[in-house]
């Protein structure tokens, strides 16, 4: 973190041609509120010092005995040492952890909480639905219409049909004067209404980090005007995302999404999304049962049916570890905890669900597709290429994934062999495995087909992926990727999508009429 923020300022002040103080004070005046942990490096700061300098310097980042000297850019000629002993007297000490900075002290113990617990920070009755977007609220699932009230959210049946209030926060309630039928009798009865939820990690959460907070020569106040959103929801874009997107992006592609697909095919279906995803996460974990009942809303005797997503595309094999093969996780442990979640999900979810399990990603592409274009942070000076990034990720053992972010070829492909076992895993699993309560089914996570979807498009496959993290599928491959999921169900999988509502014309219109309440 700090290297890429002195790495920031040293490029704004080249950019600028300005002194470094004129740097800082240009990049804080571009970020909103009073986030002024970066002037504690100002005084560190020399444009003929590199970054990794300057943060060694200032003990943000350190060698820990007997390991490699990490760092992005090329050392400085003169050394390292000397150049400690010259900056000892400057160090401003006491900053270990980036939540030590009083301003960001509160927030840091709030992304905790939410982070830890995968519920609405804000949620008054205890639904598990919000009204705030962040913090894991309406972002994350659908708005809550009634907080005060613990029987009204998304996804429920409707009580008494509506007449009165609208229990299911779908905006369908009342009732038709001309007729005297209850309006969600009248257009959702026997229509086959049914939620979707996400059971995922950092790339179903959708991490990403714009580019623009770091490529100077696109920086500006505008740039930074949803940082705090973005923080408070762990860098991550649920909102955006390819299962539970809901809203026009804004970053760099355009929304697709089965929720929006499952929402145009039935009015009814409308808020009714769960995006329980988390960075990091590998297979739902062996407390399994424990994390679902936190996080998972879903009343197998009140509530409508859910499609649920089941998608950990990556962590089971990807890790920062040195000897990364022996972290990974195993086909043994990947039956027993999926299978351990299914069980879980059988004894919650209403009857007539479904579940799709989809297979890992094969991660090669993301090497063979960027490892020698330069990153954001390289673009003005030619001096840094994915590559280069990956290794200094790696050395800090922060990678996330060292088995396909590595110049070995071996280790990519055992990496990948790894995926395929386990992808193999879930899909007989869909083939031997029965519930009580909904089908299951298997889907290859489809990178190939939206690669080749895009290049007949004009586009190039690097555009697939994030581009500050060189990780993470970027809002292009999401939406592609919704296209593809989606066209496979209708073939394959009709029951799964539930038939069209005739009146979502109608629905629309009353709503339209009704001011949109």
């Amino acid at each position: 973190g700090c290297v890429l923020v002195v790495s920031v300022i040293e490029q704004l002040a080249q950019w600028h041609n300005s002194t470094v103080k004129a740097a800082v004070e240009r990049l804080c005046n571009y970020i909103p509120g009073k986030y002024q942990i970066i002037g504690h490096m100002l005084c560190c700061i020399d444009r003929e010092m590199n970054a990794d300098v300057v943060c060694h310097s200032l003990k943000l980042c350190k060698q820990d005995p007997g390991q490699p000297l990490c760092h992005l850019y090329r050392p400085p000629k003169v050394s390292w040492f000397s150049t400690f002993l010259r900056l000892q007297i400057k160090i401003f000490t006491g900053f270990s952890s980036v939540c030590a900075f009083p301003l960001l002290a509160n927030l840091c113990e709030k992304i905790k909480y939410v982070i830890r617990n995968k519920l609405p920070f804000e949620d008054f009755d205890g639904d598990k639905f919000s009204t705030f977007p962040t913090l894991r609220g309406y972002h994350w699932r659908g708005r809550d219409c009634d907080d005060e009230n613990i029987t009204v959210y998304p996804g429920r049946r409707p009580d008494n049909w509506d007449v009165k209030s609208d229990s299911n926060c779908n905006g369908i309630w009342g009732v038709d004067p001309k007729d005297g039928i209850p309006y969600e009798e009248k257009f959702c009865k026997g229509a086959d209404s049914q939620g979707v939820v996400l059971l995922g990690d950092s790339a179903g959460a959708h991490f990403h980090i714009p580019p623009e907070w770091m490529t100077v020569t696109q920086m500006s106040a505008k740039s930074f005007a949803n940082l705090p959103m973005a923080f408070t929801d762990e860098l991550d874009w649920p909102q955006f995302s390819e299962i539970t997107g809901f809203l026009n992006s804004t970053i760099g592609g355009w929304t697709d999404s089965l929720y929006l697909r499952l929402r145009r095919r039935n009015r009814c279906n409308h808020r009714d999304l769960q995006n329980i995803s988390q960075n990091g996460i590998r297979y739902f974990p062996i407390n399994t049962a424990a994390y679902l009942s936190f996080s998972l809303a879903r009343n197998q005797l009140l509530d409508n049916p859910a499609i649920v997503i089941y998608a950990t595309i990556g962590n089971d094999v990807c890790n920062g570890n040195r000897d990364t093969l022996a972290h990974m996780t195993t086909p043994k442990e990947m039956l027993s905890n999926v299978v351990q979640a299914l069980r879980y999900l059988d004894s919650r979810l209403p009857n007539g669900s479904h579940v799709i399990l989809t297979g890992l990603v094969d991660g090669r592409f993301l090497w063979d597709n960027l490892h020698d274009r330069y990153h954001p942070l390289g673009q003005l000076n030619r001096d840094v290429t994915y590559s280069q990034l990956y290794s200094f990720l790696d050395c800090l053992q922060v990678s996330p994934c060292s088995g396909w972010l590595t110049p070995n070829e071996t280790l990519r492909n055992l990496t990948s062999e790894r995926a395929l076992q386990l992808s193999n895993v879930l899909k007989e699993i869909a083939r031997s495995e029965k519930f009580a309560n909904f089908d299951i089914f298997y889907m290859d996570f489809p990178l190939r087909q939206t690669a080749e979807e895009w290049r007949k498009m004009g586009g190039e496959p690097w555009q697939l992926i994030e581009p500050v993290d060189g990780f993470h599928p970027s809002q292009i491959a999401a939406a592609l990727g919704t296209s593809i999921t989606w066209q496979k169900a209708l073939q394959e999988w009709p029951q799964v999508l539930g038939k069209e509502n005739p009146f979502n014309d109608q629905i629309e219109a009353i709503f339209k009429d009704q001011g949109g309440h």
